[in-house]
């Protein structure tokens, strides 16, 4: 008995002594990226980037894994980055360094050896090498309007812009009188050769779609003779209002240009394309422009010439994909109930199967063989490479396993307590189910009652999947002594289109009725204490936080909005790309028939009800949202004597990505929350 109660006890001491994860402590996870498997699937390619807090910045490395040994080895270990790595020819790395002090191409063997630098052109914005190792493709910036110095070039210091259109900024930068455009050049004994060649020349558009766009929408044909791009070939007030991209196809000899998809039948986005080993072109596609949120198909035009949508009948979208070596599937990610996970379609017959189950998302995909080697992620567990086996039974059956390859993380994990993710469904006011994630703190105890917050997604279309965020953690708000709840409400994808589509022209109705829902039925918990609740969110979530804030009915003790639409009015006026605002918001304010939304949904008209401690975060170049609505958020607060605070990144858009700036944000959201919601 004394045996078992010393065990007993030196176990629940060794559980308390586990650490709990703090913003400090998120910094040292390896953040992995990329995952390719080589062209004779051998090896596992994949980028590690580990942050410096002192310098303020992070370093990727290249990794590469024996998949036959499982044994992994680190190809570079340089003070500079090595990025966008692909694989040619016979297992041949390409990759982007500054090592030289230049964006450079390189190259080496998969074991690192042979390492050598390839180009030697400035200003290369991104690059793909042809399979046959005799072709590069580059990205790179043209000139198409001259600056005010240029115009003037007696007034050196005149700092101004003059402008004729819209689309002058654009996220988080302003145009630069520049556009992207692919450049074609040979490769000779191992060296880039001779001048480039402008395969848009003439051109005022970018060939890829900025700012997000690279050369991940740009494939070579099999016989390595043309690339197939897309873009928006617009302009301004034009593509500021439009998702109607296209596919081009551009010889690389003679310039030679012609539109696969611009006969009128496809709408919306369309992108991603990639050949497969039979000469068959798959890409992704939307059918309704000015929807960036819409169904994302997979189209394939076959090599005879006919194009058959592949997954229109199901009532998924596909988030990404790719080909199977031997072109007879595709392999795709799609968000279904909360997660994210891989799916097949067999070319020949259409059939769609599922491949994988389980609390993750899958993030990323390469097939080879009856492999499938792809990124992972959870709540309580950043990116991992696995190996998922697909398994052929009788009459059809598949099954998969998952077998882990890389331990990046493993050790510091072991070290965590974890938070405990529980998966509830919740009846909404209109009878509908909703997945609301439940992720209780560490070394939870069920008897004890814990402040509680409610976290609200951005998007808004963006589900609240099993993701593992570096700024919005919920591992990390559970381990400083929290429940979170997180609905996955009205206007997500992974429940069916009519979900998805649901939120738009109606942000302040059902949605947040679902919110309130999903707190509501969280409060009947006995260990939710329903006196020390909060609500917190960014983009669509820090809209849902204004909205809340007038409309919660005392529900919450504080709120924390971060890049959120306050005033739906003055929003419109600023934003950029206003196809988004077009479409889930309705449009202009100053049409007559758009006047009962805006009434209804902007959440600066409900701030006659806000009575709650409210703090409001903004990034200074953020042009989706700009800091003027967080500005008029804080100020309407302090002006209603309401206890507030304002958190401002001159130099951060819409995301805070500085380690430093991360650290400041993570200190003060919870030094926020813990003067309002404990002891």
């Amino acid at each position: 008995m004394k045996k078992f109660l010393f065990v007993a006890l030196c176990s629940s001491m060794m559980a308390n002594a586990q650490e709990v994860l703090t913003p400090e402590r998120m910094m040292d996870f390896k953040r992995l990226s990329g995952g390719t498997v080589s062209p004779d699937g051998k090896y596992f390619l994949y980028s590690q980037t580990t942050v410096n807090v002192a310098e303020n910045k992070g370093n990727a490395d290249l990794y590469v894994i024996d998949l036959a040994t499982k044994t992994t080895k680190q190809l570079t270990a340089t003070l500079f980055s090595e990025f966008e790595a692909q694989w040619a020819g016979k297992n041949t790395i390409y990759f982007l360094s500054t090592e030289s002090g230049n964006v450079d191409i390189w190259k080496m063997n998969a074991d690192g050896s042979n390492k050598s630098k390839v180009s030697d052109i400035k200003g290369i914005d991104g690059f793909k090498i042809s399979s046959d190792e005799q072709t590069v493709i580059t990205l790179q910036s043209v000139q198409i309007r001259k600056t005010i110095n240029e115009e003037y070039p007696d007034l050196p210091k005149a700092n101004a812009r003059v402008e004729n259109d819209l689309l002058y900024r654009h996220w988080s930068s302003w145009d630069d009188y520049k556009v992207d455009h692919l450049f074609y050049y040979s490769v000779a004994n191992g060296k880039i050769s001779g001048e480039g060649t402008d395969l848009l020349k003439g051109e005022a558009y970018n060939a890829a779609l900025p700012p997000f766009g690279g050369l991940g929408s740009v494939t070579f044909t099999p016989d390595n003779q043309a690339v197939v791009y897309s873009t928006k070939k617009m302009a301004g007030k034009a593509f500021a209002t439009s998702t109607n991209s296209e596919l081009y196809r551009v010889e690389l000899k003679t310039g030679a240009t012609s539109c696969i998809t611009c006969d009128g039948n496809f709408q919306g986005y369309d992108n991603h394309p990639a050949f497969s080993s039979k000469g068959d072109l798959a890409w992704l596609s939307m059918e309704r422009n000015g929807f960036e949120a819409d169904k994302n198909d997979i189209l394939v035009k076959t090599a005879t010439g006919g194009i058959k949508n592949l997954t229109h009948k199901t009532d998924i979208t596909v988030a990404d994909y790719a080909w199977h070596p031997d072109g007879s599937k595709i392999l795709f990610l799609a968000p279904t109930k909360g997660t994210e996970q891989l799916f097949e379609v067999i070319l020949a017959s259409g059939e769609i199967r599922q491949l994988t189950t389980g609390q993750h998302d899958y993030i990323s995909l390469s097939p080879f063989g009856n492999f499938i080697y792809a990124g992972r992620q959870s709540m309580v567990s950043p990116v991992e490479y696995f190996a998922v086996e697909v398994i052929k039974g009788k009459k059809g059956a598949v099954t998969t396993t998952a077998t882990q390859l890389t331990n990046a993380n493993t050790e510091l994990l072991s070290k965590l307590a974890k938070p405990t993710v529980q998966e509830k469904w919740v009846k909404t006011s209109d009878g509908k189910d909703m997945l609301v994630w439940m992720v209780l703190p560490p070394n939870f105890d069920a008897n004890k009652k814990y402040p509680t917050l409610l976290y609200c997604q951005g998007g808004p279309q963006s589900q609240v999947s099993q993701f593992f965020s570096y700024r919005w953690n919920l591992m990390l708000m559970a381990s400083q002594g929290y429940v979170v709840v997180a609905p996955n409400r009205r206007g997500l994808p992974g429940f069916g289109q009519e979900w998805n589509d649901a939120i738009s022209k109606d942000w302040g109705g059902q949605p947040i009725t679902d919110y309130l829902s999903a707190i509501d039925a969280a409060t009947e918990l006995p260990y939710v204490d329903k006196n020390r609740l909060g609500a917190v969110g960014a983009s669509y979530g820090g809209y849902s936080v204004y909205m809340l804030a007038g409309v919660h009915q005392k529900r919450f003790k504080t709120f924390v909005a971060h890049c959120g639409l306050f005033n739906l009015e003055s929003w419109y006026g600023m934003t950029e790309e206003l196809f988004f605002a077009h479409w889930d918001v309705g449009g202009p304010y100053w049409d007559p028939s758009n006047k009962e939304m805006y009434a209804k949904n902007s959440p600066h008209r409900y701030v006659q009800n806000w009575d709650t401690p409210i703090m409001v975060i903004h990034g200074g170049i953020d042009f989706r949202v700009p800091e003027a609505e967080g500005m008029q958020a804080y100020q309407a607060a302090q002006l209603k004597g309401i206890k507030s605070r304002f958190l401002h990144f001159p130099t951060e858009g819409h995301w805070v990505l500085s380690p430093q700036n991360g650290l400041v944000w993570h200190r003060e959201f919870f030094k926020w929350l813990a003067e309002d919601l404990k002891p």
